[in-house]
């Protein structure tokens, strides 16, 4: 088994690694600290390619797989987390349910437009209340004629109000099954249908450059043909999406662990106490090995899960794991930077407040760290 880059894939990590600290970086605190969407940098993403990396040439896509995403998201959150995860919902939520599920008619009318990163798409999924209880799921749709007819709300949804913006997929109960359970679907809803309202963005505590919605849904109509993939199937489909996006958080995660070391080292190399840089110190010395270890050690769980999943093999179970680790660490090294920097590690000027306030939803969001323990120990046959 062999984790190393070919020189595609390594030419493909320096070339984000440097449109994250030349392009990214100098700006993306002003956005984070003013909660503004930073429609430059998305741009400049959508030209480089980064929108289409696991999509097919023939939808416009540019012909890479889910491991060339997972290694942009990384190097993306090693400078700031807001603008990886905008990549990565736009791609994971926001394109793949299209490409995975999709007509020919659907995917010739809304990939082009995706995978370029000109519009982007949310994943109406989690709802108020219902939180992990994903099949909880209280939205409903009903048929009525040749259009369907939505009622019910979602929160927490990425990429779903900003300008560009085009669609939101989501989930809702379009019937009952013959067992008794509900009936879930997952239906295409285009902004600014008549019905569809998006609330004002949330007060978060971090990702606070990227677009985070709560929607309702209020006799919202859209055409029939609107439908993602087969009614009824809407569990199965989205149980897929979020398998292959756990691998995707998870380098996410990783990324933002190794800008915790990033920024440490560079700090403890420069900043003087008691006469000498506090990298002299075993203290200091043993924190930064300890990050730089997780940060590793979390990069070849998504590696593996990645590898697993672009063999066709199983690969919920690693998929889970990966998240759930490399999120683990991901709270860890920002703790211990957020400490190796001291007074100026609470200062927002610093990287690493960013990434210590950035951490924590990573625990919480496609899966929480509960979840992953479930997924890991039924899988074990428990």
């Amino acid at each position: 088994m062999d984790f190393r880059l070919d020189e595609e894939q390594q030419a493909l990590r320096e070339s984000v690694r440097d449109f994250a600290r030349e392009v990214v970086a100098p700006v993306i605190g002003e956005h984070y600290e003013q909660h503004t969407f930073p429609y430059e940098i998305v741009r400049q993403m959508g030209k480089m390619g980064l929108f289409g990396l696991p999509f097919a040439e023939e939808h416009g896509g540019m012909g890479g797989d889910y491991f060339a995403l997972c290694l942009a998201l990384e190097e993306l959150a090693r400078v700031d987390s807001s603008v990886a995860i905008t990549l990565e919902a736009a791609v994971s939520l926001g394109a793949m349910p299209i490409y995975r599920f999709g007509t020919a008619e659907q995917k010739a009318q809304w990939l082009p437009k995706l995978l370029s990163g000109e519009a982007l798409a949310g994943f109406g999924l989690t709802e108020p209340g219902t939180g992990s209880d994903a099949g909880g799921t209280r939205t409903r749709a009903v048929l009525d004629g040749d259009e369907w007819v939505i009622n019910g709300s979602k929160a927490f949804i990425t990429n779903s109000g900003t300008d560009i913006t085009a669609l939101v997929t989501v989930t809702a109960v379009t019937g009952t099954k013959p067992d008794g359970s509900k009936e879930l679907s997952t239906i295409i809803v285009p902004s600014g249908t008549p019905g569809f309202t998006v609330a004002p963005g949330y007060s978060k505590v971090g990702w606070n450059a990227s677009d985070t919605h709560e929607l309702t849904f209020d006799d919202c109509r859209v055409p029939a043909a609107n439908l993602l993939g087969e009614r009824g199937r809407g569990f199965a489909q989205f149980l897929r999406i979020l398998d292959e996006g756990r691998i995707a958080i998870a380098a996410l995660a990783v990324g933002l662990a190794q800008g915790c070391v990033d920024e440490s080292v560079k700090y403890a190399k420069e900043r003087q106490a008691f006469g000498q840089p506090i990298g002299n110190y075993q203290a200091i010395q043993f924190k930064i090995a300890d990050m730089e270890m997780k940060a590793h050690t979390a990069r070849l769980a998504y590696y593996d899960a990645a590898a697993r999943m672009l063999a066709g093999e199983p690969f919920k179970r690693q998929a889970a794991i990966a998240k759930l680790h490399a999120s683990t660490i991901a709270v860890d090294n920002a703790r211990e930077a957020t400490q190796i920097h001291g007074g100026y590690g609470f200062m927002n000027e610093y990287p690493v407040a960013r990434f210590w306030r950035d951490s924590k939803i990573l625990e919480i969001g496609e899966g929480t760290s509960e979840v992953q323990r479930m997924i890991i120990a039924r899988d074990l046959g428990m």
